[in-house]
Formats: C-alpha cells, sequence, structure tokens
C-alpha cells in the first residue's frame, strides 16, 4: 500500500472516489479521476481492465484500485500497473439480479489471494446479509488476507424524507455495518455506498478510516461540478477527523 494512502487510512480520512466497477465509458471514467485528483481524494477506484489501468495512470498520480468479481481480471489489471484490489462494489449486480453470498465472496478472496499473495486486497462485505453475519463474513475475510474490508448499503436503503433526514436514511445500512464491523476486525473499514457529505462524519466516528463515494460523483456531468463535489467531501472528512481526535 501506497505511504500516502497507508497514512490517510491511519489519520481516518481516506477518500475513494469510484468510477464503476462496469464503467468503462473512457470520457467519464477520465472525467471522475481528474477530478478525484484536483479535489483532493486519496485513491480512485476503477473497472479492472488493463487499457483503463494504463489510460488512467497516463492522467493522475494518485494510487488505483481496480474492481472486479473475477480474480483473473483483477491479475491482468495489476500487471497493467494497478496498485490494489477491490472484490466488491456489487451495487451494479444487485439491478440485474445478481445476489453475493458469504460463501462466494469468502472464495473469490481466497482465489484472489493465492493468485496474488502481496497485493493490498480490499473486499466488500454485501448488504444483502444480515448484520451478524456480515461481522462473520468481514472476520473470515481478514483470515483469508483481506488487508481492507469495505461496507455497503446504499442501494437497499429507501429514504422517505428529502433533505439531510433523507440522506442519512439513505446511508444508514453502511453506516451500521461500519459500526458493527470496525469493532470486530483488526484491519480498517471503509465505508461506502450512499454517503454524501452530511453522513461522512457519521462514517468515521462510527469506526471507519474512510469512505468510498461512486455516484455522487460519478454520474454528475459537468468536469467542474465533479471536482467541487469531491472538494465537498474531503472537507467532511476533515472536519470529521478533527472532531473524532477531539
Amino acid at each position: 500500500m501506497q505511504l500516502k494512502l497507508q497514512q490517510a487510512i491511519a489519520q481516518r480520512k481516506a477518500l475513494k472516489v469510484i468510477s464503476g466497477l462496469n464503467n468503462f465509458n473512457i470520457e467519464n471514467v477520465t472525467n471522475v479521476v481528474k477530478a478525484a485528483e484536483i479535489g483532493g481524494a486519496t485513491f480512485v477506484d476503477i473497472a479492472a481492465d488493463p487499457d483503463l489501468v494504463h489510460l488512467v495512470r497516463q492522467i493522475i498520480s494518485l494510487p488505483i484500485c481496480v474492481s472486479a468479481v473475477e480474480p483473473e481480471l483483477l491479475l491482468k489489471a495489476v500487471e497493467a500497473g494497478a496498485d490494489l484490489v477491490e472484490i466488491g462494489n456489487f451495487d451494479s449486480f444487485y439491478a440485474q439480479g445478481r445476489r453475493f453470498e458469504a460463501q462466494e465472496v469468502l472464495a473469490l478472496t481466497q482465489q484472489t489471494r493465492a493468485l496474488m499473495p502481496e497485493i493490498t486486497l480490499s473486499v466488500t462485505v454485501p448488504h444483502i446479509l444480515p448484520l451478524d453475519e456480515q461481522v462473520e463474513l468481514a472476520e473470515a475475510l481478514v483470515a483469508s488476507g483481506a488487508n481492507l474490508i469495505q461496507t455497503e448499503g446504499g442501494t437497499s436503503s429507501q429514504p422517505k424524507n428529502a433533505g439531510t433526514l433523507g440522506l442519512i436514511e439513505k446511508a444508514a445500512p453502511t453506516l451500521a455495518a461500519a459500526y458493527s464491523i470496525s469493532r470486530a476486525v483488526s484491519v480498517p473499514v471503509l465505508c461506502a455506498s450512499g454517503l454524501s457529505s452530511v453522513t461522512i462524519p457519521m462514517a468515521i466516528a462510527s469506526g471507519a478510516s474512510g469512505v468510498g463515494v461512486g455516484s455522487a460523483i460519478n454520474q454528475l456531468n459537468d468536469p467542474v461540478a465533479m471536482m467541487a463535489s469531491v472538494r465537498s467531501l474531503v472537507e467532511a472528512l476533515e472536519n470529521s477527523s478533527v472532531t473524532v481526535r477531539g
């Protein structure tokens, strides 16, 4: 793991900007990763595609994480220059009716670790599992070599209110997972899915060492708006880390 990324995680203010596991739109990915670097993000998370890794490596200097649910794709992306790998960012699959159960995620983790013994490995715990099973899976993933655990849940949440209350409702599942898992495992936890500048401080207070944000940035059409969004998230992290230390 690169030093700046390690430091950000240790200081509990890491921000991962996610372009999307199934996002191969070069213009969109380019805009997202540029906004991430200019806006002050810690690292980016892109699809595990060697050509995409080569492209992004030429554009930014931030660490590149690649996401997939196939270990062989992750290996090819690492050979192309990716710095760390993520099994997960499952959100795009749920819409297709594709579920990821605990045993499959554990098996994918073990296969990935066997293929790449030294790579920094992050694994998402599926929010479709009951919370106690999420904790059990997280413990098993760490025992199998996961260096980071990521939570999710934004897609399962159906906010009943608008405004700030709605943002809190949307983040509730991933915040609950971060709280429970961070108290059960010895590795850092990244809280992701459904977060905003309102709920990022809650993620850090819940025990997360950083956050992952995707659709709040990659669904914007304007590069300037993307950069502004990243900066607001970085500011929320800075403020939350001060609060936690205080």
